[in-house]
């Protein structure tokens, strides 16, 4: 049986066990969809009636993909799909707007567990910068490359974080970017950096990078996190005398 988006969405939004119907992922993104897009929807079940939908959770075809949830679970979902949820499109909303309400508070990460999660993210960034520059410095280059490439993982992660934001996936990092940039970054130029250390690992551009992501996690109370490497910070901080460490 091969389900089509526009019957399926009549036949849902004719049930009344169901309260809201949440599209996500690049049908939810201006300018994103391709031939081969497919329709990602979130039906969401009244708590307490069923509905015989509810056999169709983790339906997949080539045109369309269902997770079929309660509100309950709705409010509580697992920290990955929480940029996906932020970022998709209300088709119906039987409770006066909760479902919307739920939507737009993915987008925001309660203050507290943005500063836990950025503490742990920038140890995290640090650790993986210090192992690519060690072992730059020690002849083992691919070690390197491959250690910076993890750091832009951990790196994109504390940014959102200090942003209180949920990380987009890589596939809408751009989009995310030009459309809601970073408060104190040019989108244009931090996704060419990233990018940059992504293909090169090139250790002079990721400790100029380091020195405004330390800049910004001091700012933002985590000190602490960073004293704790001692000197330590000086391989990983840019050496001015060095050629090619001008500031990004």
């Amino acid at each position: 049986m091969t389900l089509d988006f526009a019957a399926f969405v009549a036949e849902a939004t004719a049930d009344p066990a169901v309260v809201g119907l949440v599209l996500k992922g690049s049908q939810a993104h201006d300018g994103m969809t391709t031939r081969h897009s497919d329709h990602d929807l979130y039906v969401i079940l009244a708590d307490g009636p069923t509905s015989e939908l509810a056999v169709l959770n983790g339906y997949r075809s080539a045109r369309l993909d269902l997770v079929v949830t309660t509100l309950e679970q709705f409010r509580r979902p697992a920290d990955w799909e929480r940029y996906a949820i932020a970022r998709s499109r209300v088709l119906l909303d039987r409770r006066d707007g909760e479902v919307a309400r739920i939507v737009a508070a993915m987008g925001r990460l309660g203050a507290e567990e943005a500063f836990q999660a950025g503490a742990t993210l920038l140890d995290a960034y640090a650790n993986s910068l210090y192992r690519s520059v060690k072992n730059h410095r020690d002849g083992n280059p691919l070690a390197g490359h491959l250690d910076a490439a993890t750091s832009v993982g951990f790196l994109l992660d504390l940014l959102f974080a200090l942003d209180r934001r949920p990380r987009p996936y890589n596939k809408y990092l751009a989009w995310e970017l030009d459309r809601f940039p970073l408060p104190g970054w040019e989108s244009a130029e931090l996704l060419d950096t990233v990018a940059r250390i992504t293909a090169t690992g090139e250790v002079a551009l990721q400790q100029r990078l380091f020195a405004r992501v330390e800049a910004a996690a001091r700012v933002a109370g985590h000190a602490a996190v960073l004293d704790a490497w001692g000197e330590d910070l000086l391989l990983m901080r840019p050496h001015p005398d060095v050629p090619g460490h001008r500031p990004i």
